[in-house]
C-alpha cells in the first residue's frame, strides 16, 4: 500500500520573489508581468518539485495573519491577495 505525506505552504505571488524575474524573462522574453502575476511563483514551485512534492490544492486566500492564520471574507465585496495556500504531497519513503 502506497504512503504519502503532506506539507502545507502559503506562497505569495510578487516579481521580486527570488528567482522570479529570471525566470520569467528566460520564459517570456518580450512579456512585462504585473508585480503579483501568479507566474512569478513558478521558481518557488518548481523548488518543491526538485524536493519531490507534487502540488495537489492551491487556493487564494485574502490575508496570512502573523500567526499564520487566514482571513477570509464571503460576501459580495471583493478582495484582492497575492497569497495562495498549497498543499503538496509524495510519496512517504519507508
Amino acid at each position: 500500500m502506497e504512503k504519502w505525506e503532506y506539507l502545507t505552504q502559503f506562497i505569495w505571488a510578487n516579481i521580486d520573489n527570488k528567482g522570479a524575474k529570471e525566470y520569467i524573462q528566460n520564459t517570456w522574453p518580450n512579456w512585462q508581468p504585473k508585480k503579483f502575476s501568479p507566474e512569478t511563483m513558478i521558481p518557488e514551485l518548481n523548488g518543491w518539485g526538485e524536493k519531490g512534492w507534487e502540488l495537489v490544492h492551491m487556493e487564494p486566500v485574502a490575508s496570512v495573519g502573523g500567526n499564520q492564520d487566514v482571513w477570509w471574507q464571503g460576501g459580495a465585496v471583493p478582495t484582492y491577495s497575492s497569497a495562495y495556500f498549497c498543499v503538496f504531497k509524495r510519496r512517504k519513503s519507508e
